[in-house]
């Protein structure tokens, strides 16, 4: 993780403390001991101004000597340096000092004394030099001067002035110490600057897991975007641009989903609408080629009995009439087929409308049956339907008399033996399934599923002999999926059954 936002963090951390370190050190070393000296300078200047005015109280309130001496130790303590108050005296044998101020032996006297002699012998003085002092400040009072003690080694700021015509002012404070100080005060900064990189740089790391963390989340909830995954979403307790930023991805998270969601609803429109009309394509081909296979037969009879009246084949009256009978019989087919396959393409089209109502099954069959009543005697088929108590259903009772109607037609097409057609009602849960059985020949199984094509004949001589157009099981299929409802077909021990499902509830 070396691209890692917290490890930038503490290295920046390093860097920036480190380099104020170092600057720090080397600003010490460059410009404080000219700082210091300047300060140095201006401390001598307010000792000397300090003492003249000690001595000039004196001079109005008559101060004791020690109340004068006690005022000059406390100048002296409190600046660091050395202070010296003399009277210089001239005799046969040379200039001899008088300190007042401090009290000394003959010893300390001798050193000092040698050493205001230095200031006092104005023949050395040569521009800022005076011997191996360098002048730093010089006014009508006093002179300041940097001076190197071969004795002890070591750099001193001196200042030598008069308070007044008889007495002189000698004051001296170390330098070197100012040096000592620069190196440790340095020592120490190093010192400190270490501590303080390695303790912030701890801190920097610890602190900053409180912005990497919802960084880190908010990559996550990013990631999860990315794979179009929209439930995740960043938890926003901030109030800084962390927490903004969290609050505009939630936002943008929320927009994808919607503007992906209806991407997705239109394309899925687009692709019904494609997939219909590829349907409607095939529809129209499959119908213009049922079609004109079906009207092929009927119009060629047609044709061809109507050639044969324009040419008096038959000239006797019973030939003609039987002639137009078959002509009228194939027209009347051909109206037949033509009207169940505009039926069939309204319902599949949805253009049928569909009106749910609640009705009574039972009353809706016995009026079907009552108006095929004669096709049976016809047929000489047993019917058994013994259905009594109202039963009730929700659906379009138009639709459901329609299939029950095929179903009817199909069964007394196909019946045969006992020529037994039985009409049955099974309460279900919600449902009740009406089946309609006939006697008759069993559908090979590998053929049930495709009774409800259009135009699909199992035998075909014999739709042909009761002049089937195949389109009748299609309209079944068409209605029943335009109810929502289960329908199918199944073989029995004796014939074939066909069925279909109606609600019992409105729901």
């Amino acid at each position: 993780m070396k691209h890692s936002i917290r490890v930038r963090l503490v290295m920046t951390m390093v860097l920036v403390t480190g380099s104020i370190v170092l600057l720090l050190w080397f600003v010490n070393k460059a410009f404080l001991p000219e700082y210091y000296e300047k300060e140095k300078v201006k401390m001598l200047g307010k000792a000397y101004t300090e003492a003249f005015d000690i001595y000039a109280e004196n001079e109005d309130e008559e101060k004791s000597t020690e109340e004068i001496s006690l005022a000059l130790e406390k100048l002296g303590a409190n600046q660091s340096m050395n202070l010296y108050v003399f009277q210089l005296y001239y005799d046969q044998v040379g200039y001899y000092p008088k300190f007042l101020y401090p009290a000394m032996d003959v010893f300390q006297q001798k050193q000092v004394f040698e050493q205001i002699m230095e200031y006092a012998g104005k023949a050395a003085i040569t521009g800022n030099k005076l011997g191996n002092r360098e002048l730093l400040q010089k006014t009508e009072e006093y002179q300041i001067y940097k001076v190197f003690d071969n004795r002890m080694n070591s750099y001193y700021i001196e200042l030598f002035g008069a308070i007044d015509k008889e007495t002189g002012i000698y004051v001296r404070s170390n330098y070197q110490s100012m040096m000592e100080s620069i190196m440790i005060s340095n020592r120490f900064l190093t010192y400190i600057g270490i501590l303080v990189t390695i303790i912030g740089s701890i801190a920097v790391y610890l602190v900053s897991r409180n912005f990497t963390q919802p960084i880190l989340e908010l990559s996550k909830v990013a990631d999860k975007m990315a794979q179009l995954d929209f439930d995740c979403h960043y938890t926003v307790h901030r109030q800084d641009e962390i927490g903004t930023l969290g609050k505009s991805i939630n936002t943008m998270s929320d927009k994808l989903e919607q503007t992906i969601s209806e991407l997705k609803s239109a394309n899925n429109e687009l692709q019904r609408d494609i997939e219909n009309k590829i349907q409607i394509d095939e529809m129209r081909t499959e119908f213009l080629s049922n079609v004109s296979h079906e009207l092929k037969t009927p119009i060629a009879l047609i044709q061809g009995y109507a050639e044969g009246l324009q040419e008096n084949i038959n000239e006797d009256i019973e030939s003609r009439e039987f002639y137009c009978e078959v002509i009228i019989d194939e027209a009347n087919k051909m109206n037949r087929m033509v009207k169940k396959l505009l039926s069939l393409n309204q319902i599949e089209f949805g253009k049928e409308p569909v009106s749910f109502e609640r009705f009574d099954l039972v009353e809706m069959i016995k009026s079907v049956l009552a108006s095929t009543e004669i096709l049976f005697q016809q047929k000489e088929a047993h019917l058994h339907f013994d259905a009594k108590e109202p039963v009730y259903v929700w659906a379009d009772e138009y639709m459901v008399e329609e299939v029950l109607t095929n179903y009817v037609s199909n069964a007394l097409n196909h019946v045969s033996g006992e020529k037994n057609i039985a009409i049955n009602l099974q309460n279900k849960e919600k449902t009740v399934r009406i089946s309609v059985y006939n006697d008759g020949e069993r559908i090979p199984e590998e053929a049930l599923d495709k009774v409800w094509v259009k135009f699909y004949k199992v035998d075909k001589a014999r739709t042909r002999e009761y002049g089937g157009s195949g389109i009748g099981l299609s309209i079944v299929k068409a209605i029943m999926n335009t109810l929502k409802q289960e329908f199918g077909v199944q073989n029995k021990e004796q014939g074939v059954e066909f069925w279909f499902e109606l609600d019992t509830k409105n729901e």
